[in-house]
Formats: structure tokens, sequence, C-alpha cells
């Protein structure tokens, strides 16, 4: 019988810097004020900018340098600098609309979600030196806290802040699965990021001209 290896320096910060991303997820569900959201949404970026340089000097891959400064400088300034400008003054620091569930009921359903997602992805027995099994099975939880956050809250501004944190969690997925990509396709990731901060900007800013409200519950009805 093999004796056990203790986890590696790389696979160790890599588990912890996903746990953290998790509970900064889970504050997200928690918050109900939107300058609270972006902020922990910038924390949660920062994590992925920092993973990426810990994965560059562990495996002595230049390029993802390149990539945490480009993930930094978009992530963790200009997303939350665009979504501060776009907010309209009485919701930037204001609740952020109204929620499906309570508060503590948010929180339990994404316990629920992040238990599926962590042992769904677990069964996968991905393995390797490149991708840790840990941080692979939490970065399937975000995913599925994230669709939560999206689905429990209804205004634009937290599904919006929903979605950019669920690109953070397919950014910790492709990290420790393919780091090893050429800097071309690790940038092209970046790109869709780009387009969804166009797409909800003119989201919220539509919806706040006509409903002078950032809240979606008006949208489940038709009208004529």
């Amino acid at each position: 019988m093999d004796p056990v290896r203790a986890p590696g320096v790389y696979a160790g910060v890599a588990n912890v810097i996903a746990a953290v991303m998790l509970l900064l997820e889970f504050g997200m569900l928690r918050q109900a004020l939107v300058r609270d959201q972006v902020r922990l949404y910038m924390a949660q970026s920062t994590l992925i900018s920092v993973l990426a340089i810990v994965i560059a000097a562990d495996r002595n891959l230049p390029d993802l340098y390149a990539l945490a400064a480009l993930s930094a400088a978009l992530k963790v300034v200009a997303v939350p600098l665009v979504l501060r400008r776009l907010l309209p003054r009485s919701h930037a620091d204001g609740v952020a609309g109204s929620q499906t569930l309570s508060p503590a009921s948010a929180v339990l359903a994404g316990i629920v979600l992040a238990a599926i997602g962590f042992f769904c992805f677990g069964a996968m027995q991905v393995r390797g030196s490149a991708a840790p099994a840990t941080a692979l099975s939490i970065a399937g939880a975000m995913v599925l806290v994230a669709f939560g956050l999206m689905i429990v809250r209804r205004d634009v501004a937290s599904q919006a802040i929903g979605f950019f944190s669920l690109e953070n969690a397919i950014s910790l997925a492709a990290l420790v699965v393919a780091s090893g990509l050429p800097l071309i396709l690790e940038t092209a990731f970046l790109f869709d990021l780009l387009v969804a901060v166009v797409v909800f900007g003119m989201l919220i800013r539509g919806h706040h001209a006509k409903a002078e409200s950032l809240s979606t519950a008006d949208l489940t009805r038709l009208r004529g």
C-alpha cells in the first residue's frame, strides 16, 4: 500500500485560495448592499490574480504573469469602476433589490448547491499535478452558488455581480486544469467578460430609464 503524500505548496495554496473564493461567494449571497457585493467581487478577483502568480512561479509559466496583470486590471479595477458608475446614485449604496428567499434561506440553499457541485466535480476523478482535485471541486461549487445568486436576487446589479463571479469560478477551474494554455487563449476568456459588462451596462441603464428601478420583478409579467 502506497503511503499517503502530503500536498505540495502549490496544491495547498490553490486549495486555500479556492476555499476563500467560495466563502466570498457566500458573502455576496448574504450581503444586501450593492457596494458590499462589489467589494467582495473585487476581493475574489484579486485572489484569481494571486493564484495565477502562484501557478506561474510554481510551473515556470511566465505568460501567466501577464495574465494575472490583465485579470487584475480588468476585474479588480475596471469592472467595479464601471459598475459603480452605471448604478444610479440612489442604488449605488442602497439595498440590492428584492429577493425570492430570505438571506438565511438563500445561504442554506447555497450550501446545498455548493455540496452538490463539490461532490459532482469530485466524482469526475480529475487528477494530475497541475489540477488539485479539491480546487476543482470547489470551483464546481462556486459555479452553482453563483447561479443561485443570480436566481434569488431580483435586481440587475446583483445579477450582474453573480454572472461576473461565475466567470471567476470558471477562471479558477481553467487555471488549475489548463494553466499551460498559450497567453492568447487565456486572454480570450477575458473578452467574454468585456462583452458581459457592455450587455449588463446597457441593461442597467435602459431598465432604470424606463422603470426608475433596478428590480427585475416586473419583467416576469407579460404586457400588451
